[in-house]
């Protein structure tokens, strides 16, 4: 197939400009792209003959940016799932290690960060009801604007939560102490001498940090549990799996979170077929699924696919796809950065075309 039939459009800086590459290149047949609408209107103008194809990878990218929206969206719960599986795993296991609590100090910063975030967001929404944009609202609150769009479609401020710390080291000596802790033994510097002993490789402050957890009204033992709930991002990637492929606990989590939340459920379930379908070369039922996720979660992503929907049924069911040239794009852009301050296009241009 000669060199102009089938193209990629490289980043360009607007619709006019699309159109004006384009009709420099005429006879042009196929015009693989991402979604981007700049890409679409001046393909449109630039070659309206030609077959435009949404790329595969774009696609599945919009799938799991539109389900971890979702995910935001009902973040609370994620973390009522999360709490009814450990505590599940509490009444199988009968005892779990509990969190190490954070200093009086570290707690007063975390929860006054915590605050902060969420005034932040109110005064978002404030001006956001004033009729302003993410653009106009970010120089005002001192953020920037991608991270005003987050937040708003997020529904919410970000919550910045880091897992309990735990020391591997001591996990194969746990028992150990346990049983010591339970003879009366409370001194860190005896307990850290009698492991060392054992082949204990830590510091006296890992059995420090143990003691003084202890202190705190531990329960008399704790099996080496380490899982956690997964991540807001994580969560989204879980929803889109088949069940088959996931372990005991996390099907567990799924099970609460999908009672909580059946919204989620919903828009997992949807997320999977339309994978199904751009993998599956198989077009038949796109509409059917633009109809049954127009009241979901994922009723955004449904509405761009109704208004693309052409290039989307044209990646479905051709093979053209932007592939070939993501590795020249990633080489541009690694050349790019590390040229950055230091020279300027011409250079660029030159060593770029050096290595063709």
């Amino acid at each position: 197939m000669e060199r102009n039939r089938v193209i990629d459009l490289l980043p360009n800086r607007n619709a006019n400009a699309v159109a004006s590459w384009l009709g420099r290149h005429p006879g042009i047949e196929v015009i693989a792209r991402d979604r981007a609408g700049i890409y679409s209107e001046g393909a449109r103008r630039g070659a309206p003959e030609a077959t435009q194809v949404a790329d595969r990878f774009h696609l599945l990218q919009n799938l799991g940016e539109a389900l971890h929206l979702a995910v935001c969206r009902h973040r609370k719960a994620i973390g009522i799932a999360g709490k009814a599986t450990i505590a599940d795993m509490v009444e199988d296991q009968t005892k779990l290690e509990p969190p190490i609590e954070p200093s009086t100090k570290l707690d007063q910063l975390r929860r006054a960060r915590r605050n902060h975030r969420r005034s932040l967001y109110a005064e978002i929404l404030d001006l956001r009801a004033d009729g302003l944009s993410p653009r106009g609202i970010a120089p005002r609150i001192g953020m920037s604007v991608r991270t005003v769009e987050r937040w708003l479609a997020a529904g919410g401020e970000p919550e910045h939560r880091r897992p309990p710390a735990r020391s591997v080291l001591v996990d194969p000596f746990r028992d150990y102490l346990e049983k010591r802790w339970e003879e009366g033994e409370r001194r860190a510097l005896e307990l850290w001498t009698e492991i060392k002993r054992r082949g204990f490789e830590g510091s006296k402050t890992t059995i420090y940090r143990w003691t003084a957890a202890r202190q705190q009204g531990s329960p008399t033992s704790a099996p080496n549990v380490r899982w956690r709930p997964p991540s807001r991002r994580n969560c989204a990637r879980l929803l889109s799996k088949e069940s088959r492929s996931l372990d005991q606990q996390t099907e567990r989590f799924l099970h609460h979170l999908h009672q909580v939340a059946p919204e989620l459920s919903n828009a997992g379930e949807l997320a999977r077929r339309l994978a199904a379908l751009i993998r599956g070369h198989d077009d038949t039922n796109l509409e059917q699924w633009i109809e049954d996720a127009s009241s979901s979660e994922l009723a955004s992503l449904a509405e761009g696919i109704g208004r693309d929907i052409a290039a989307v049924r044209a990646a479905i069911t051709q093979p053209w796809s932007t592939s070939p040239v993501e590795g020249q794009i990633n080489r541009l852009k690694t050349i790019k950065r590390q040229m950055y301050g230091r020279s300027g296009y011409a250079l660029l241009r030159n060593r770029l075309l050096a290595t063709a």
